[in-house]
Formats: C-alpha cells, structure tokens, sequence
C-alpha cells in the first residue's frame, strides 16, 4: 500500500513554530496585564499627589505674610484718576486728590501734506542730537522721503525722539503731519527736535508747532505737588494713582481699603482644593461586587492615610491664634460626605465683624501658629521625598513597573532564541522526513512492478530506510 505523510513532509501545521511560541508567551501576557494594572495604579497616585500640591500652592496666597490680605482702591472718578494699591505696602486710607495739571512730553508738529505715502517732502538730511548729546545726520532719498517713510527713518535711528503720522482734520486739503514727541514725559524729557534739509519735494517740509515739555501738578489732601509724569508711585506709600486727565479745582475721593471680595474668593479656592482631594478619595473607594481593585486604589491604606491626616489638621483647634479656634467659627465644616462646606454668608458677616480676628486664625504668625502652617505642615509630610506616604507608594509603583520590564524583556530574550531553535529543529526534521517520503515512493514504485528476484522486498537490499520504516510499523509486503 501506498505510504503518506500528509500535504507536507511532516504532516504537521505550517505555523507550529508560532503556536508553539504563542503558547509560551502566555506568561509574558499576564505580567504585561499586571504591570498594565500598576501603571494605572500608579496615575491615580501621581493625580492624587497633583490635587495635594494645589493645596500646598494656594495655601501660600492664602496662608503668606500679607496673603490673606488684598487691598483694593476706590476713587471718586475713574475718567480722572485710576489706580492699585500694593497690598504688601498699602494702608487702608482715604484721600483728596486734584489733578490741577497732567504733565506733558515735548512734540512738535510738521506743516501739513494731502497724503501720507505719495506726496514727497523732498530729497536731502535731516540732523539729530539725542538725550546723551550724540549726534546724528541722516541722508534722505528718493525712496524714503514720504510723510511716512520719514517717520520710520526717524523711529530707527533710537534718538529719544517718536515718530508718527497723523491726521488733522480741521486742514481737509492738507490733513497729514509728522508728529514728532519725546520719549519722556516732564521737563526731565526735553529733547531737541531734528533740522530738516530737504530740497524738490512736492512743497516745502518744516516744523509748524511745537510744545514745549511741562512738569504736572497735584494736590493730594489739600498739599500741592510737582510731577514728572502722570503715572505716580512714591506720593502716597504702597500706591500708583494713574492720572487720566486735569481737572482743576475738582477733589477726587482716593479710598484704598481691604478687598473683602478677593480675600473670599481666596478662601472659597482653599475650599475647593480641599475638597477635591476629599472626593478623589470617596471615588475611589466607592466599590462593589465588580470593583477592580488590582488597578484602582479602592480600599487603599494610602487613601486613608491622607484622608485621616487631612481631616485631622483641619477639624483640631488651633492654637497660639485670637478668638476664633476652629474652622466652623468662620463658616466652613465637614458635610456628612466628608467634604468642606463654605457658609459664604457667614464668612462674610465673621470677616466684617473683625478681618484681623479671621486673618490670625488663618494666618496666624505664618511660623509656628495658624491654620495654614498647621496644614502646610501636614502636607509637607504627606509630600516628602524621603518618608512621605505619596512619594514613597509612587516610588514602589514604579520599581514594580521597572521590574515587570526587566522580566519581560528576559522573557522575550529567551522565546526568541526558543523561536529560532524550534525552526531550526523542525527544519531538520522536515528534511529528514522529504528523504523518507522520497524512499517510501521509490520502495513503492519497485514493489509495484513484480520485478527485483525473490519477490517483494525481501530480495532488496535491506538499508536503514527499510530498516527504519520496518521499525516503525510500516507494511512493506
């Protein structure tokens, strides 16, 4: 009978290297999963150690030495006079400013053109002297003698002196001007215009107006004052009053005060950075039946642990400070979620009652005593590099995670070299089962044609082929 040996040599699947090397890897997949599951571990940490900094932030606006105290500042006519109050320097005040003058910078005005880019002012130079007596002659062609090309010649040679082009209406058949200003405003920025030497233009360039550079003057509670510039820092300690425009003989009310709105709006930020480590912590320990824990942080001793030291800062009374001991005396308590709750209105009426009172309690002497050193303090623990719980589970994530790589990539080291002796095995056993195959077919052609002597396969010569086929249970009759 005929022999076989299936649709290939070996009769065996095609892809049974690869079967074989799936079927090994497995245990790469389930270190893969793990170290899948660490990393998302390790996420909610690193989110969780982002939200506890944000406290530790905000508390340094809060919590500083003027950071609980804003100050803002009030006047009587905003078109008048603006301005800030340093709430680092800045006393609470009221004053009566008059802005008898603003002060001026030195401009000058050229005579007028029907157009900006078209109308030439001629061919020549133009000589300046700048604020250190440097001196400046500039050459003037064909291609930049415009109203306009002229006043970007003049802005780029850094003189003191601006230039521009503008347009006077009240002359509507020669509205356009090149103004010409100083750098500086009040008579500490006088600056020496340019002479002009032009000659062919459209008609004759010259300066047509000038104003000389004037010191302002201001009153400030009755006491006149002579200014430089419109812009004032060193009048009133801690202030810049912005003079918008004179107005002789009207007192401005200048009131700068503490800004209740901004210190509640610091508070009610504390608050809500509070409460987003509070509620990342009840989601993750929200579980059931079908929570994963491998790769949530539910049930965590971490949580707890920040949880517990969180609270315990906020709820315990402070000492060292005024009247006020506890969190709940201005308005903010636990809910029976375990979040921060803000009483605004409570607040407020604590802080109009007395700002200094709520101001000590919270700030305390921003070393040892206060609420934002206390917590300040327990956060630096829980965020310690050395021994603080977030870092330190963090650390451990990540070891793990290296560690899942390292065996990993050992594992892939030793499959692919398994891959290549499973190749090079079955290649030789495909070569050694085609010579078989090969001796099967020529055993059957000779048994086929009743020749050889002796009948049958008992007369041939009996090789190992034979021998091995005998062996292996092959009818040969």
């Amino acid at each position: 009978m005929p022999i076989s040996f299936g649709s290939i040599n070996t009769g065996l699947p095609p892809n049974i290297v690869q079967q074989l090397i799936e079927a090994e890897r497995q245990p790469v997949k389930a270190m893969e999963v793990k170290k899948g599951n660490e990393a998302e571990r390790l996420k909610l940490v690193d989110d969780l150690t982002t939200k506890v900094r944000d406290i530790h932030t905000g508390l340094r606006e809060l919590g500083g030495s003027r950071g609980f105290v804003d100050m803002k500042l009030e006047t009587g006519d905003q078109n008048i006079i603006q301005g800030t109050a340093d709430k680092s320097v800045a006393q609470p005040g009221s004053y009566q400013v008059e802005v008898e003058k603003l002060a001026v910078k030195t401009s000058a005005a050229s005579n007028g053109f029907p157009d900006k880019d078209k109308a030439q002012v001629g061919i020549g130079y133009f000589k300046m002297v700048g604020p250190d007596g440097e001196k400046k002659e500039v050459y003037v062609d064909g291609k930049n003698n415009t109203l306009e090309k002229l006043a970007s010649l003049i802005n780029r040679q850094d003189m003191g002196i601006q230039a521009s082009v503008v347009n006077d209406r009240s002359d509507k058949d020669n509205p356009y001007r090149l103004l010409l200003s100083g750098k500086g405003i009040g008579e500490d920025g006088v600056v020496k215009f340019p002479t002009f030497y032009f000659l062919d233009g459209d008609q004759d360039f010259y300066l047509d107006k000038e104003r000389p550079a004037e010191n302002g003057k201001v009153k400030i509670d009755g006491f006149e004052f002579e200014t430089k510039e419109n812009k004032l820092t060193d009048v009133i300690p801690g202030v810049t009053l912005d003079l918008k425009q004179a107005a002789p003989g009207k007192e401005i009310n200048v009131n700068i005060s503490q800004d209740r709105e901004v210190i509640g709006g610091k508070v009610k930020k504390f608050v809500d950075q509070c409460n987003a480590v509070f509620g990342f912590i009840q989601a993750q320990n929200k579980l059931d039946e079908k929570s994963d824990t491998s790769k949530t942080l539910g049930g965590d001793s971490l949580l707890r642990n920040v949880e517990s030291r969180l609270r315990e800062a906020l709820q315990d009374q402070v000492y060292g400070v005024g009247k006020i001991k506890y969190l709940n005396q201005i308005g903010i308590s636990f809910t029976r979620g375990g979040t921060l709750q803000l009483d605004e209105e409570k607040f407020k009426a604590v802080l109009d009652k007395d700002v200094g009172d709520v101001s000590q309690f919270i700030v305390g002497d921003n070393v040892n005593t206060g609420l934002a050193t206390r917590v300040k303090n327990t956060l630096n623990n829980l965020l310690d590099t050395v021994n603080g719980p977030l870092p330190q589970r963090s650390k451990g994530l990540r070891d793990k995670i290296e560690s899942y790589d390292q065996q990993i990539a050992n594992k892939e080291r030793i499959l692919a070299q398994r891959e290549t002796q499973l190749k090079n095995q079955f290649s030789r056993l495909e070569e050694t089962m085609s010579q078989l195959k090969s001796q099967g077919q020529f055993l059957a052609a000779r048994m086929g044609d009743g020749g050889g002597g002796g009948g049958g396969i008992g007369g041939l010569y009996r090789g190992p082929i034979v021998q091995g086929l005998e062996l292996a249970g092959a009818d040969l009759t």
